[in-house]
């Protein structure tokens, strides 16, 4: 933007923890008002009832999206932290009701025109799944239902800014990519464009904190099933399986790739670990490997390639929107084993949905992110 002007925001969803961790981030933007924050279970509370470590900031009191006046509440940008299924409907709606819709501001358009042919003021940066898979049979089969804005759907640009920075900054919807995606692709997208790695017989073994979960009240989340345990879960049909594999095939140039992936749960607030085993390309080792991706993040703030033999850790990045990556040779000839970090409620959700934010804004895209990590 050209002016100094700030936009005025809004976060539907902002009794989860990714809603309560873009707030966290937004109230200290130099850009951002926080205009609107909805919730359907506490709607009518002030967030600090919600989230007592708000308690003290100038925040709107949560309110239901049904009693929202569209177009009333005139907003520069809305984050969508619903979830799956309701995300879709609660956008086309929104839309339409601003009268900024993408239907009817549509240029004439032809197969495979990007999202800066769309027309519109509202800017839609959505965390939930519902338009990150570009092929709507996909997420038909994943999800268990058709999807209900297919018009829209193919208008998204998948926000991993890392790989999709400009076509991110001439977006009018974004969808964030889920957290373990965020980890998967930053460690290996580069690796596969530079045919450094077989796109066959990936695995990836990934660990999250309990806020990955959720903060709907289920008996597996108790504090009794989760402290001092760790567990796997989504076992061979985790959803965001069909979105890693997604973006794997494009930079691979192909369009198939299988990976292997089992996400577990443990017993920690915020974080997420990957290790990753692959097979290398013509003798490529480690050392070849980290090389590429020292080079493909050279100027990238948010990404760190360990240059020693340290392990990345989820101390390492916790509260802030870092990754932190490293690899190492595998004592199994052909293979090595590529470790990446996050914390899962910042790059991995709420952290790259602002960052995605800044990008579409025409801000400096490390504004209101450049927090050092939390440690202890």
């Amino acid at each position: 933007m050209a002016d100094d002007r700030k936009i005025r925001v809004g976060i539907l969803g902002a009794s989860g923890y990714t809603g309560a961790d873009l707030v966290r981030l937004l109230v200290s933007h130099p850009k951002v008002e926080i205009v609107l924050l909805t919730a359907e279970r506490k709607a009518g509370l002030p967030l600090a009832d919600v989230f007592p470590h708000f308690v003290g900031y100038d925040l709107p009191d949560l309110i239901a999206l049904s009693d929202i006046e569209w177009p009333a509440v005139e907003l520069d940008v809305v984050f969508c932290a619903l979830p799956h299924a309701t995300s879709q409907e609660v956008i086309k709606g929104l839309l339409h009701a601003t009268k900024h819709s993408l239907l009817d501001e549509m240029i004439v358009q032809t197969e495979g025109d990007r999202a800066d042919d769309i027309k519109t003021e509202v800017k839609i940066v959505d965390l939930s799944a519902d338009f990150r898979l570009r092929d709507t049979a996909t997420y038909a089969k994943w999800y268990g239902r058709e999807h209900q804005a297919l018009d829209i759907q193919k208008q998204a640009v998948y926000g991993l800014p890392e790989i999709y920075r400009e076509d991110i900054k001439g977006a009018h919807l974004v969808a964030c990519p889920g957290c373990y995606p965020t980890a998967a692709l930053l460690a290996l997208v580069p690796l596969l464009k530079a045919g450094a790695i077989s796109k066959d017989d990936i695995i990836i073994d990934a660990k999250s904190g309990a806020t990955g979960a959720g903060r709907s009240l289920k008996e597996s989340n108790l504090f009794c099933e989760v402290s001092d345990a760790m567990h796997p879960y989504g076992v061979g049909q985790h959803r965001h399986m069909p979105e890693i594999e997604q973006e794997l095939a494009v930079a691979a140039g192909s369009d198939d790739v299988t990976i292997s992936f089992t996400p577990h749960l443990v017993p920690m607030n915020r974080g997420e670990l990957e290790t990753i085993y692959v097979r290398t390309q013509d003798g490529c080792k480690a050392e070849g490997l980290k090389a590429i991706l020292l080079e493909t993040y050279a100027d990238e703030q948010f990404v760190t390639v360990l240059e020693n033999n340290a392990a990345p850790a989820t101390r390492m990045v916790r509260g802030s929107n870092n990754c932190v990556i490293n690899v190492f040779d595998d004592r199994i000839s052909g293979r090595a084993i590529i470790v990446a970090t996050i914390d899962n409620l910042v790059k991995g959700s709420s952290g790259q949905a602002v960052q995605n934010m800044n990008l579409m804004m025409g801000f400096d895209e490390l504004t209101g992110l450049t927090q050092a990590p939390m440690f202890p």
